[in-house]
């Protein structure tokens, strides 16, 4: 009888585990393909400038991977300026589209999302294509760091951060870390940007 008490307490036990390990992963993070990502308002970015990885993240955990390239790890001279070009780590939002004539830097479309650090604050700073994307974007991430400081994004991905902007009435929150500790942290530091 011992026994019998002993099994039934174990099958009980197992099916208790099962059932919490399926909701655990129901409340986890889900990573969704670019053909199935649709822009809503809330939406937040994120991008990882040491990894050159960009996150577009719904506001109920649900996230879209995507490659990145990003600044220099070095001090160059553009635009009149010296200055070291790695991308900076800030929270931002993203509140003007500017459309640049140069296409070769700015991409076919010309459009540059004009990042402002800590909602207020105008940079240099954007979101934008290249005139050579095929070229950046066939290298491994660890050699993607290639921009003067900006983040730049491939044509498909700037059509869909656009409309993310659009539907966030102009204001996009953005953070840049160099590095994160897993997607969970990636969608919590992306939540700390208020508009």
């Amino acid at each position: 009888m011992q026994v019998f008490f002993t099994v039934i307490v174990a099958l009980i036990f197992q099916s208790f585990q099962a059932e919490a390990a399926f909701f655990a992963r129901m409340d986890a993070p889900l990573g969704v393909q670019r053909q199935e990502w649709i822009p809503q308002g809330g939406d937040r970015v994120a991008f990882d400038t040491k990894e050159n990885r960009g996150y577009l993240i719904h506001e109920h955990g649900e996230y879209m991977t995507f490659p990145i390239v990003t600044g220099q790890h070095r001090y160059v001279h553009y635009i009149g300026r010296f200055y070291h070009a790695k991308t900076p780590t800030w929270n931002w939002i993203a509140k003007k589209i500017d459309l640049k004539k140069d296409r070769m830097t700015y991409g076919p479309s010309g459009r540059f999302l004009r990042l402002f650090r800590n909602g207020d604050i105008r940079t240099s700073y954007g979101i934008h294509e290249h005139g050579e994307e095929a070229s950046l974007f066939d290298e491994n991430p660890a050699q993607r760091f290639r921009s003067m400081g900006c983040i730049i994004v491939q044509e498909d991905m700037m059509d869909i951060i656009v409309d993310t902007f659009e539907k966030n009435s102009s204001e996009l929150p953005v953070i840049t870390r160099y590095g994160f500790e897993g997607i969970e942290k990636i969608i919590q530091e992306a939540n700390t940007v208020s508009l």
